[in-house]
């Protein structure tokens, strides 16, 4: 027996030492990075009241959005979010480069703001929700029973 439980030591001090392992490094952070903002070099290529829409792209690369009209600005969108362990994401930081354009086309502004300009709008699905959601077939079927109206079957007046 007690040859057994002195076998049993390495085993146990390996299997400590792999859940302790395993416990620490499931508790690190993981950072994911989305988007791309061109950086201040990049930028400074780009002249206020010189360049184009077309120069732009050539210059700093496509945005990440546009605006909704033809006369509105390219949006350059980077945010780095925070997955720890169990917990929700957190976003971290966020940047945006915004570049307007006049009617001609022409750049006219450029500006930059970060998450402490701002403040984080989560994006949420709008669903419509149905009254059939907690309702059983069995209780939908039986809830019709005083609804039937005999006048809309058959031969209707026109």
């Amino acid at each position: 027996m007690f040859k057994f439980i002195e076998l049993l030591k390495p085993v146990v001090r390996i299997t400590v030492f792999t859940v302790g392992v395993g416990a620490v490094t499931a508790c690190t952070a993981i950072y994911r990075n989305h988007g791309y903002v061109p950086s201040e070099a990049e930028l400074a290529e780009v002249k206020v009241g010189v360049d184009t829409r077309d120069s732009v792209i050539e210059a700093v690369g496509a945005p990440s959005s546009s605006g909704v009209l033809e006369e509105s600005g390219y949006y350059y969108v980077a945010s780095r979010i925070r997955h720890y362990g169990p917990k929700r994401p957190q976003v971290v930081s966020r940047e945006l480069v915004a570049i307007s354009f006049d009617q001609r086309g022409v750049v006219r502004n450029i500006e930059r703001f970060g998450l402490e300009d701002g403040i984080v709008v989560p994006l949420e699905r709008r669903v419509t929700s149905s009254s059939v959601e907690d309702k059983t077939f069995l209780r939908q079927l039986l809830g019709n029973i005083g609804n039937f109206n005999p006048a809309g079957f058959g031969n209707s007046p026109q």
